[in-house]
C-alpha cells in the first residue's frame, strides 16, 4: 500500500472540493470554489457589447481576469495598480479565458460579453486549476441568466470544463498538490479536460529530474481521473 501524504490523502486523491454558487448577488454567476485550504471567488457578468474587433459580426466574446488578493499568501502580496498585472497573473488569465471560450459556442450568444474573474481569496496550491473549475460553474449560471432574459440564439455551452493538478513528489505521481507538496515537486503539472475526456491544455515542466513516460501516463491517468470527479461535484453543486 502506498504511504499516505502528509494530509492522509491517497497519491490520487484530490482535496475536499466544493462549489458554493451564489456567493455574492452582484453578478450572473458567483461560487465560492474551494479546493482544500484554497479559496477562490469566480464570477461571470454580463455586459452589453463586444471587442471591437467582433462589433458587427453578431456573436458574443468571453474573456478573464485572475488577481491574488493582498491576504491570500503567507506574505501579503501587493495589489497590482496602474493597469500593472505580474506576468503570472497574465498566464493565468489568459489560460482561464481560452479554457473556457474552448467549450462556448459564441455564435449562439449576441453581442455581449461575459467577464470571468476569478479572484483568489486564499491560497494552497492549484489556485488555477480551481479557478477554472469554478469559473465553469459560474459560467453556467451566466448563461442561464442570459437564456432566461431570452438573449441567446441557442444554449452555447457545449460541454463540461474542468481542471487539476498533478506532480511528481519524491518519485511518486500526486494529484491536486497542495503548497507544500507544490513546492517540493520534480514535476509540476495542470490539466484541463472537457467532459467528452478531450484535453484543453496539458501544462508540465520538470522542476527537477526529468520525468519519465511512465510517470507522464501515471499523471495524465491520475488526472483525468481527478477531473471527472470534479464534474461530478459541479453538477451536484448546479443541481442544488
Amino acid at each position: 500500500m502506498s504511504q499516505p501524504r502528509h494530509d492522509g490523502r491517497t497519491p490520487a486523491e484530490t482535496r475536499p472540493i466544493s462549489f458554493e454558487r451564489g456567493f455574492t448577488n452582484r453578478s450572473q454567476g458567483s461560487v465560492l470554489t474551494s479546493f482544500g485550504e484554497t479559496r477562490v471567488l469566480c464570477t461571470a457578468s454580463v455586459l452589453d457589447g463586444v471587442p471591437h474587433f467582433l462589433k458587427g459580426k453578431g456573436q458574443g466574446w468571453l474573456t478573464a481576469e485572475y488577481s491574488m488578493l493582498p491576504s491570500s499568501t503567507q506574505d501579503r502580496k501587493s495589489r497590482d495598480r496602474n493597469g500593472r498585472i505580474d506576468g503570472r497573473s497574465v498566464e493565468i488569465q489568459r489560460l482561464i479565458g481560452r479554457s473556457l471560450r474552448a467549450v462556448v459556442d459564441l455564435s449562439a450568444m449576441t453581442e455581449r460579453t461575459i467577464w470571468i474573474d476569478c479572484d483568489v481569496l486564499q491560497a494552497d496550491g492549484g489556485t488555477r486549476t480551481a479557478s477554472i473549475s469554478g469559473a465553469w460553474v459560474a459560467l453556467h449560471d451566466a448563461l442561464t441568466w442570459m437564456d432566461e432574459k431570452r438573449v441567446l440564439r441557442s444554449w452555447p455551452l457545449r460541454d463540461q470544463l474542468g481542471a487539476v493538478s498533478v506532480g511528481v513528489v519524491e518519485g511518486r505521481v500526486l494529484c491536486d498538490l497542495d503548497y507544500q507538496e507544490d513546492s517540493h515537486a520534480e514535476t509540476d503539472m495542470n490539466l484541463v479536460m472537457t467532459g467528452s475526456g478531450a484535453f484543453v491544455e496539458v501544462q508540465g515542466s520538470a522542476e527537477g529530474a526529468p520525468f519519465s513516460r511512465e510517470e507522464l501516463d501515471g499523471m495524465l491517468t491520475t488526472g483525468a481521473d481527478a477531473i471527472r470527479s470534479i464534474f461530478e461535484l459541479q453538477r451536484a453543486a448546479l443541481e442544488g
